[in-house]
């Protein structure tokens, strides 16, 4: 089995839901063992969340908890005591990386702020996810995945022009701020290869989505005094088509920012004698002044197509287009399968599950999910007794004490 590209690399995860946790599963899935600490009293939250294997509520069956932690090792630590606080510490002097999501009061209240870890090593990268980041008047604000979206400027164009802003789906916010904190991580790293110090990464999420999706848009308002607005189904500001129609058996979504590009599709369909008139040759007055009326010309060819025959057709005379899937149909998708993207993995108590696959592709160093996300405190003597040097009286005297 070929070495994995961060098989060198200690991670202590100290955070939950999605964003601190999908961070350490970029790191683990390569390879870093990473050590995700939760509280004794129920764990990360993310395991209250469903979808729930056979639709049955239970902490251990959660796909969100399932997805986000595999290849770690699991433990329980109540790290508002003083013993659990010394034995993160402990945790950390051999740590490379602290992921953390928790905000910067209760890291200060707890002591495990960054000026502190510093101090007992140097080398540490302490990497923090939070709405609004580590300094600022918002620091100690409480903000969800909907506040990040919509301060960050994502939602002002997400939903129909008249009703309100909506937020990116499935809580784009925090899996974008735990890509963009793993790339830092990196970066980090890197640098401590130069000069040996670790650093402080500070991830605001709101700022990840500002500069990640919104700064084009800030561009074209500077440049060109466009503003983007909300228009429901369809991209504002631009020439037609740039849409999503409804189809025989779905919907697709159709993207022609080229004129050969709009040619070649209206000659899938026939070239239609509509195509001829002059209300229907100016592209950016159809795409913003009446797209509706377009739609309604397309309907009657799109409605006698499936989505995959859409799809062929305009693959085939290089037309960007792409249906919309549901999640049963991306799982049975040919294209994926000749990928081999969708991967199994197994646990005695719930058996195999399916998981998303490799988000990336390495020859020499290959991603892999090592093993399934832990149980509540699964690795607690593994992790305490072989790393730590605790006996297992020791940890029953922990347990009591409800440290652990």
């Amino acid at each position: 089995m070929l070495k994995q590209a961060l098989s060198w690399l200690k991670v202590i995860e100290y955070g939950e839901f999605i964003s601190a946790p999908y961070c350490g599963k970029l790191m683990a899935d390569l390879g870093a063992e990473v050590i995700k600490v939760e509280a004794p009293d129920g764990g990360d939250r993310s395991r209250q969340f469903g979808p729930f294997l056979n639709d049955i509520p239970h902490p251990e069956r959660s796909g969100l908890f399932l997805g986000l932690n595999t290849s770690k090792l699991g433990i329980t630590l109540d790290v508002s005591t003083v013993t659990g606080r010394n034995m993160l510490l402990r945790l950390l002097k051999e740590a490379d990386v602290f992921i953390e999501n928790n905000g910067p009061q209760k890291m200060k209240a707890l002591g495990l702020d960054y000026e502190e870890l510093h101090k007992i090593n140097p080398g540490l990268v302490v990497t923090s996810i939070t709405p609004y980041g580590q300094s600022g008047p918002y620091r100690d604000y409480v903000a969800y995945d909907i506040n990040s979206s919509a301060l960050g400027g994502a939602s002002i164009c997400i939903g129909l022009p008249d009703r309100e802003p909506l937020t990116m789906p499935f809580s784009q916010s925090d899996y974008q701020a735990a890509v963009s904190a793993a790339g830092a991580t990196y970066a980090a790293l890197l640098a401590r290869e130069i000069d040996g110090e670790g650093q402080h990464v500070d991830i605001s999420t709101a700022e990840v989505i500002a500069a990640l999706l919104v700064g084009i848009d800030i561009c074209e308002w500077r440049e060109k005094g466009l503003r983007e607005e909300r228009t429901g189904f369809r991209d504002s500001q631009t020439v037609y088509p740039s849409t999503t129609l409804p189809c025989k058996d779905g919907y697709v979504r159709l993207r022609a920012p080229q004129l050969a590009q709009w040619i070649r599709f209206l000659a899938l369909m026939g070239t239609p004698e509509w195509t001829r008139n002059p209300r229907y040759r100016d592209r950016r007055a159809m795409g913003s002044e009446y797209p509706e009326e377009v739609d309604a010309l397309l309907a009657p060819w799109l409605m006698e197509h499936t989505k995959e025959e859409i799809f062929a057709m305009c693959l085939r005379e290089h037309v960007p287009l792409a249906p919309v899937n549901t999640i049963e149909e991306l799982v049975k998708s040919e294209h994926l399968k000749a990928r081999d993207y969708f991967i199994s993995a197994e646990r005695d108590d719930i058996g195999p599950l399916t998981y998303p696959g490799a988000p990336y592709k390495f020859s020499e160093t290959p991603w892999r999910i090592g093993h399934p996300a832990p149980l509540l405190g699964e690795h607690n003597q593994e992790v305490y007794c072989g790393r730590l040097g605790y006996s297992k009286e020791g940890l029953v005297q922990l347990i009591r004490a409800q440290i652990i």
